[in-house]
């Protein structure tokens, strides 16, 4: 699946997509606190994701050095986690360093079709994949994760089982329907 994606996006590395989209999926399940909560991962394409986002807040990651940043470093995992309750994306480079979080995407809807009930971060989401090179990930608050490459809604992770029925499916069909542990994730056909 991660080859897929990032075989759409030049600077896409497969194996650090897997990490953010792991973390992504342990927020999705976990939430913090008891509350359930949605982020955003922009991953790969780095500096022209960061020449289309600012800063909404002093960025808590400016500064640190980058070993302590790693996307699969258990103490940034957690950071994220904690982070993950204010506004804002997390830019992931391409190989696995948080750069930057609590990121205002500069994003536009023209050209963006969503299905009806996605909001404003999946818009954002689809929105920096258009325009650079990178793949986004959105943790709804509704516990589903969703991948978009190329502006478009490519695949979406229902971790939880009772959000298993294809009531909340906003993937258009075809798709293919894989079960991986005991994740359930559709992928869109091409």
């Amino acid at each position: 699946m991660f080859n897929k994606i990032c075989s759409m996006r030049k600077k896409c590395n497969p194996i650090n997509l897997e990490k953010t989209l792991l973390l992504a999926i342990e927020i999705a399940r976990e939430g913090r606190e008891g509350k359930k909560i949605g982020t955003l991962f922009v991953v790969g394409d780095e500096e022209n994701v960061l020449a289309r986002s600012r800063n909404m807040i002093l960025d808590p990651l400016f500064g640190h050095p980058n070993n302590v940043k790693r996307i699969d470093d258990p103490d940034m995992r957690e950071t994220i986690k904690e982070l993950a309750q204010l506004d804002g994306a997390f830019i992931v480079s391409a190989d696995g360093v948080v750069l930057s979080a609590c990121r205002h995407i500069n994003s536009s809807a023209q050209g963006i079709e969503l299905p009806l009930g996605l909001g404003t971060r999946h818009v954002a989401a689809a929105s920096i994949s258009k325009e650079t090179e990178a793949v986004s990930l959105v943790v709804s608050e509704s516990s589903v994760v969703r991948i978009f490459a190329d502006g478009k809604l490519v695949t979406e992770i229902i971790p939880e089982l009772f959000l298993l029925d294809k009531l909340s499916v906003h993937l258009k069909e075809p798709y293919i329907e894989e079960k991986v542990m005991d994740l359930k994730v559709l992928t869109k056909e091409d």
